[in-house]
């Protein structure tokens, strides 16, 4: 069963907005979070990799699930969970990779979604659910009936994905998916360690009340 709030560190908008990603994924351990992703979009470099590396430490320190976006073969390296689009190796490829480690699997259509239930992954991601900035050149807006519907095609763990916030997340809860993945929402104005707790946590105790 997948937590309910998945976090997502971005290293491209923490970049921009001058922020640490290990002092940032950090302080959202800190803050209850138990699934948190790893998203790196450039090169591995030899410091990306040591972020990732420390990232991973503390991750399992706190007993939280660590997910590396797209690489396989970094998810290996560190012990991690692994998250692929449907622009990367096949999952059957990536099976190879990691062996039973767990992997996600991101949809953004029906037709996806139903050939995504037939991979050997362990979650499918359906979204992006609203409009959302973190991509350049995002799919589709789903929306959140469409993802109820779309959560009956699948006995797989469903995480929504794409411009969810505090004041969106039980709409998708109610509809049925098992997780919500949140970048910016986690994100306060104020990125010091106490203001990311805080927001991490207040998402982890709306996420229990729907319990």
């Amino acid at each position: 069963m997948l937590p309910k709030v998945y976090a997502i560190v971005d290293t491209g908008i923490l970049a921009r907005r001058g922020a640490d990603a290990v002092k940032v994924a950090e302080a959202m351990v800190a803050g209850g979070i138990r699934l948190l992703q790893f998203r790196h979009k450039g090169a591995y470099t030899r410091d990306v990799f040591a972020q990732a590396e420390a990232i991973a430490g503390l991750c399992a320190e706190a007993g939280t699930v660590l997910v590396i976006d797209d690489r396989a073969d970094i998810a290996k390296l560190l012990d991690a969970a692994v998250h692929i689009g449907q622009q990367d190796l096949p999952p059957a490829a990536v099976r190879r990779v990691v062996g039973a480690s767990i992997i996600g699997f991101s949809t953004h259509n029906e037709e996806q979604l139903r050939a995504g239930d037939e991979e050997p992954v362990d979650y499918l991601a359906i979204g992006p659910v609203f409009a959302t900035g973190s991509k350049e050149n995002p799919d589709p807006v789903v929306g959140v009936e469409r993802v109820a519907a779309m959560r009956a095609w699948t006995a797989k763990p469903v995480v929504a994905i794409g411009g969810i916030t505090r004041q969106t997340a039980p709409l998708l809860w109610r509809a049925g998916v098992d997780s919500v993945a949140v970048i910016s929402d986690l994100l306060p104005e104020r990125l010091d360690a106490a203001s990311i707790e805080r927001r991490a946590a207040e998402f982890v105790d709306l996420a229990e009340v729907m319990l």
